[in-house]
């Protein structure tokens, strides 16, 4: 069976599709072992290390993934140019992530059976 892409292209906060997806990912690992996600664009800021979200009332459930090793969840990729573009670099991010360029990435999501964007 190939693998469950999820990508994540929208800031964390704002909008809920972060947070939405986040949860999908998690529920999706009770059923199924190959989940893959993809940070790309502004999705990149949704793994960003020391986000404050109560200063603007918002929920924290950004260090919800550093759960994912927890729950098998070890294929997590982002794109290199979306870090570049916005000034950050691997460090800058709350977990391990394989960081790959454009082209790579889109090599990645075409072995996924199915993906989903958020």
């Amino acid at each position: 069976m190939k693998a469950l892409g999820f990508v994540f292209r929208t800031a964390p906060h704002g909008v809920n599709s972060g947070r939405e997806g986040l949860d999908a990912v998690l529920a999706t690992s009770a059923y199924s072992e190959d989940l893959q996600l993809f940070f790309v664009g502004d999705g990149v800021f949704q793994l960003l290390k020391h986000q404050q979200p109560n200063e603007i009332l918002s929920r924290d459930y950004i260090a919800t993934f550093k759960m994912l090793e927890l729950y098998d969840i070890e294929q997590v990729f982002v794109c290199q140019q979306s870090l570049a573009a916005r000034g950050l670099t691997e460090e800058d991010l709350l977990i391990d992530v394989t960081v790959l360029d454009e082209a790579d990435v889109a090599n990645q999501l075409h072995s996924c059976q199915r993906v989903l964007a958020f």
